[in-house]
C-alpha cells in the first residue's frame, strides 16, 4: 500500500492529487486508483493505435473519451465494447503445454484457442507470428528468437505457474510484450506436499515401503520420530510457508519462522514466533524451506550453515533446489549433522541418475510434485487464463512480472532517478538487521516542481523493487509495485518537500526512511531511531549523499563498504592497504563527519566483493567501530 503527501519547507504536509492526463485524443479511458491519502488518475494509453496492446480485435480507437472509472465492473463495461467501438476479430491464443479444461473454456469465450503441444523451437517460431497470446508451463522456452519471430503481434505471454526462468523477460519488454504468471493457485498443494514429506520422512514411510516390496520385514530398522512438541523452523513465511505453519501447529509442533518481510502480527495470529536466521536454524528439530531463489539465497544452506544446526536436524525443501548446496547436504548427512532430508526440488531437474543425494538412504525424494494435484492444476489454469484475457483487454495486471512500456520522454527524464531510487531501496533493505521485518517505509522527495507536474509512481515502484527483489522472487514494476508491497505487509508513504531550486531537474534529492527496525549499521539510524539514507543525481550519475546524520558523497556503482571510525589521521590508508593486499580494487572513497576529531563515516566503493577474512581485518582496525558491506 502507498500513501502520499506534499509539504513546503517548515510547513505541515497536506494531501494532494496527481492527474497525469495526456491529450484526450490519445486516450481511451482512465483508471482511478485510491491510496491511503491520495487519489491518482492514471491515463490508460494501452489501447491507442500503435502503442501497448493495440490490435483491432479489441477496439477501434475512439477519441474524446475521458472518464474516471470507480469500479472494476464499470471499467469493464466501459472498455470492452462501447457502443461506438466495433470489434472486428477474435484474438488467437496459443497454448503450448497442457492446461486444465476450466482455463481453456475461459479462454475460448474470449478468443480462438490453438492447443499445440510439444512444439520444437522452430515450430514455435513459425506459429507465433499468427498469435496474440502464448500460454506455457515450464517446458517451453520463450526466447528472444520467439519474440523476434512474432514480429510485434505477440502481446502477452502467460506462465501457468510461478517461475518465469523459461521466459526472456528482457526481450519481452523490449518487444512490448507483457508477461504474467499464476502465483497463488498452487499454494495449498505445495503446503500439503511439504507436510506430506515432513510426516513420511519422520516415519521412514518411503524406505519402509521399498523394503517391504523387496520382501523384507524390518520393523526395528525403521523406527521414526514423533512430531508432537518438536520445533519446526519455517524459512520463508509467505503464502506457502504460512500454510505449512498452520498445518504443523495442528500436528502439535512448536513453529518458529524467519522472513525479513513477514508482519509480526500476522505470525502471532497463528501462533508463530518470528526469529533471526541463525536462531531459526540453530534451535529447530525440523527445517522447512519456502524461500525464493535469489542471489542472496543461492546455496544459503551450505557447510557453514549446516555446522550451526542441531545434531540430527531434519530438512524439507519444496521451494527451490538452488537454495541448498547439495554436495554440502550430502556431507552433513554423512557426518550425522542432518539426520534426514525430504526433497521435492533440485538444483538440476531432473537430477543426474547417479546423484549421491538422490541415492542417499536417508533422503526421501519426489520429482517436483509440489503443485501436482488435480485441484491445483485447475486453479492454475483458471488463474493464468484470467490474467491473459485481462491483459488482452488492456487491463493492468497484478501478476505482471515485467515492466510496462513508459513514454520515451518520461523515461528519458527520469532514467537516472529511477536507478537512484532502486539503489537506495537496495541499500535500505541491506541495512536492516536479520529478523527485523520491514513494514513501514517513508520516501521524501525534494523538488522545485509543482506536484501536478511530477508523477513519482515510477520512482516509488523502483524503491519498492530495490527493497523487495533482493530477498524475494517477486518481480516488481510500475504495474505491480503497490500490490506486491501490500501483499507483503509493506506500507510505503511519500512526502514531497518544495525547495527553492531549478525546476529543470525533476528531483533534487530522495530520502528513504525505514522505521521500527534494527540496523546492521547503527550509524544509519537517526536520532529518532529510523534508518535514513539520502541520494541525488549528480552529472547524470546516482550518488549517496547521507547515511543517518553523516554526510557522504559516493557514486552508487559497484559495491560499498561503510565504516564508522574515530576521526583520526591514517585511517584511509590503513583500510585501503588491507583491500589492496587482497587485490580488491577501490573505485572511490569518501569520508563524512559530524565534527573534527570525533566520529566519521568512511564510504569505500569496491569493484569486487571482499572475502570474509578481508572484512574481518577491516573490523579489527582499532579505530573502526563498526562496518557493513553492501551490494549495489
Amino acid at each position: 500500500m502507498a500513501t502520499s503527501s506534499i509539504s513546503r519547507v517548515a510547513k505541515n504536509p497536506t494531501n494532494f492529487s496527481i492527474r497525469n492526463v495526456e491529450s484526450q485524443k490519445k486516450s481511451i479511458f482512465s483508471r482511478h486508483l485510491s491510496f491511503s491519502n491520495s487519489s491518482i488518475s492514471l491515463q490508460k494509453l494501452s489501447l491507442v493505435k500503435g502503442s501497448y496492446f493495440s490490435r483491432n480485435f479489441h477496439t477501434t480507437p475512439v477519441f474524446n473519451v475521458l472518464e474516471t472509472v470507480e469500479s472494476k465492473s464499470d471499467l469493464l463495461s466501459r472498455t470492452q465494447y462501447p457502443d461506438n467501438v466495433v470489434r472486428t476479430e477474435r484474438p488467437t491464443i496459443l497454448v503450448s503445454e497442457k492446461l486444465g479444461e476450466a482455463g481453456l473454456d475461459l479462454l475460448r469465450t474470449f478468443g480462438n484457442v490453438d492447443c499445440s503441444y510439444n512444439l520444437s523451437p522452430e515450430e514455435l517460431c513459425a506459429k507465433i507470428s499468427l498469435c496474440d497470446a502464448l500460454i506455457v508451463r515450464s517446458g517451453t522456452k520463450v526466447t528472444r528468437q520467439v519474440f523476434e519471430a512474432a514480429k510485434g503481434r505477440l502481446k502477452v505471454v502467460g506462465r501457468a505457474g510461478v517461475g518465469i526462468d523459461n521466459v526472456d523477460l528482457q526481450a519481452a519488454t523490449e518487444f512490448g510484450c507483457l508477461v504474467v504468471n499464476a502465483p497463488t493457485a498452487n499454494t495449498i498443494a505445495a503446503a500439503e506436499h511439504g507436510i506430506a514429506l515432513l510426516a513420511s520422512m519422520a516415519r521412514n514411510v518411503a524406505q519402509a515401503d521399498a523394503s517391504m516390496k523387496a520382501g523384507k520385514w524390518q520393523r526395528n530398522k525403521y523406527v521414526g520420530v514423533s512430531l508432537v512438541g518438536k520445533t519446526l523452523a519455517v524459512m520463508g513465511f509467505g503464502k506457502v510457508g504460512s500454510e505449512v505453519a498452520r498445518r504443523a501447529k495442528g500436528l502439535g509442533m512448536h513453529v518458529i519462522a524467519h522472513d525479513p518481510y513477514a508482519p509480526a502480527d500476522r505470525a502471532r495470529a497463528i501462533g508463530v514466533e518470528l526469529v533471526s536466521f541463525d536462531q531459526a536454524i540453530s534451535t529447530a528439530d525440523f527445517i522447512s524451506l519456502h524461500m525464493p531463489l535469489t542471489p542472496s539465497t543461492n546455496r544459503v544452506f551450505n557447510d557453514e550453515t549446516f555446522s550451526k544446526m542441531k545434531k540430527d536436524v531434519r530438512i524439507i525443501n519444496v521451494a527451490r533446489g538452488g537454495v541448498i548446496d547439495e554436495d554440502a547436504l550430502v556431507r552433513a548427512l554423512d557426518n550425522g549433522t542432518v539426520a534426514q532430508a525430504a526433497l521435492d526440488v533440485f538444483t538440476e531437474e531432473p537430477p543426474p541418475k547417479d546423484s549421491k543425494l538422490v541415492q542417499h538412504e536417508n533422503v526421501t525424494v519426489t520429482p517436483h510434485l509440489g503443485a501436482s494435484t488435480k485441484e491445483a492444476q485447475e486453479g492454475v489454469a483458471v488463474e493464468i487464463a484470467e490474467a491473459v484475457v485481462g491483459a488482452l483487454r488492456g487491463e493492468l495486471s497484478a501478476t505482471a512480472v515485467n515492466a510496462p512500456m513508459v513514454p520515451p520522454e518520461v523515461l528519458s527524464e527520469l532514467a537516472p532517478y529511477v536507478t537512484l531510487a532502486e539503489k537506495l531501496g537496495r541499500l535500505a533493505v541491506q541495512l536492516v538487521a536479520g529478523g527485523s521485518g520491514i513494514q513501514s517505509v517513508k520516501v521524501v522527495y525534494e523538488s522545485a516542481r509543482d506536484p501536478a507536474n511530477l508523477d513519482t509512481r515510477l520512482l516509488r515502484a523502483m524503491i519498492t523493487k530495490g527493497i523487495i527483489e533482493p530477498i524475494s522472487d517477486s518481480h516488481i514494476n510500475l504495474v505491480n509495485a503497490d500490490f506486491t508491497a501490500k501483499q507483503k505487509g509493506l506500507r510505503i508513504s511519500e512526502e514531497r518537500v518544495l525547495v527553492d531550486s531549478s525546476s529543470e531537474n525533476p528531483i533534487d534529492s530522495i530520502q528513504v526512511q525505514v522505521s521500527n527496525v534494527e540496523s546492521k549499521f547503527a550509524s544509519a539510524l537517526t536520532e529518532n531511531g529510523y534508518i535514513s539514507i539520502d541520494g541525488r543525481v549528480k552529472y547524470g550519475i546516482p550518488h549517496l549523499t547521507r547515511v543517518g546524520s553523516f554526510e557522504v558523497d559516493v557514486s552508487l556503482d559497484g559495491n560499498l563498504i561503510l565504516c564508522r571510525q574515530v576521526d583520526q589521521p591514517g585511517m584511509i590508508g590503513r583500510v585501503g592497504n588491507i583491500l589492496g593486499e587482497r587485490n580488491v580494487n577501490v573505485s572511490f572513497m569518501s569520508v563524512g563527519r559530524t565534527a573534527k576529531r570525533t566520529k566519521a563515516i568512511m564510504a569505500i566503493g569496491v569493484d569486487e566483493e571482499p572475502d570474509k577474512d578481508t572484512l574481518k581485518k577491516i573490523g579489527e582496525v582499532p579505530a573502526v567501530e563498526e562496518f557493513v558491506f553492501l551490494e549495489l
